[in-house]
């Protein structure tokens, strides 16, 4: 059980006592939040330990739910519009209560229909829980307890000229160039990389396949992958085009030959003139 109630994140709560309006949960210091009877069941029972979300009601008074959001305090996620007023807009975050993002919080106007990526925050001011699309102020360039050809977590940013911007680990910023994109990609994503450089500047570079022997591993396994349905022959060979072998493989040229190599050494399978086949 949490020592004290927090805001915008998952809380493990005690039931103190159950009433017509729900479940009333309380921390080690003795606060009290509503579980409302909507997230109730049958077998909860006074003593039992939650896992909750804190948020607050549209009377802005904290409530616990066992809904979660699309992102918590301090993380980031990709939200709807779907309600834009004078003072500000609402977007869609997974609860009942829509996420609110004062103009301020705003790098350009909000449409109902657009997806926004935004950062969620506590606001002091108003002692409730809004979205900030001012992205950049919230990552950090202090990148010493990362290491290259680490697995990292994405969400991606933006499309640019050289690739798409992403962020990593919901802490860092990084890039992804277009000539490690094999596969279909679009802002709001979120993928599995790794980090291929640690640059001065503090920024990324990340790469959407596991690098050095790992990589060759899974440019293998996709290229068994797509002879195996395709009834294990396909009409393909080293001097196939690179757009082809993107297309079909989702690899590069080079990742698909290296792919060939080890299958034919390992005698997974068979190159002829115009086809590989599958060794059975």
């Amino acid at each position: 059980m949490d020592d004290r109630i927090a805001l915008g994140i998952i809380n493990t709560l005690k039931i103190d006592r159950i009433t017509p309006p729900g479940a009333f949960l309380v921390a080690g210091d003795g606060e009290a939040v509503l579980l409302p009877n909507r997230y109730m069941t049958n077998s909860m029972q006074v003593g039992d330990e939650l896992a909750v979300f804190v948020t607050t009601d549209s009377e802005d008074r904290l409530v616990a739910l066992s809904e979660r959001p699309i992102a918590m305090v301090d993380e980031f996620g990709f939200f709807e519009v779907v309600n834009v007023e004078s003072f500000g807009a609402f977007v869609d975050w997974g609860l009942p209560k829509d996420l609110f993002v004062p103009k301020r919080n705003q790098k350009t106007p909000f449409r109902v229909g657009q997806w926004r990526i935004l950062r969620v925050i506590y606001d002091a001011q108003t002692d409730r829980l809004t979205g900030d699309e001012r992205i950049m102020r919230y990552l950090s360039k202090e990148t010493a307890a990362l290491k290259e050809k680490e697995e990292v977590e994405l969400l991606v940013l933006a499309r640019t000229p050289m690739g798409y911007k992403v962020i990593v680990n919901n802490t860092y910023e990084g890039m992804i160039f277009h000539n490690e994109i094999f596969e279909d990609i679009e802002v709001g994503d979120t993928k599995t990389g790794f980090i291929r450089l640690i640059r001065e500047d503090g920024k990324l570079d990340i790469t959407l396949r596991p690098i050095g022997e790992k990589r060759k591993d899974e440019a293998a396994e996709k290229v068994l992958s797509v002879l195996a349905k395709n009834g294990g022959k396909i009409d393909f060979t080293y001097k196939s085009d690179a757009e082809d072998i993107k297309k079909v493989f989702g690899l590069s040229k080079k990742s698909y030959k290296a792919a060939l190599t080890t299958l034919i050494d390992s005698k997974a399978i068979t190159l002829g003139d115009t086809y590989i086949s599958a060794n059975k």
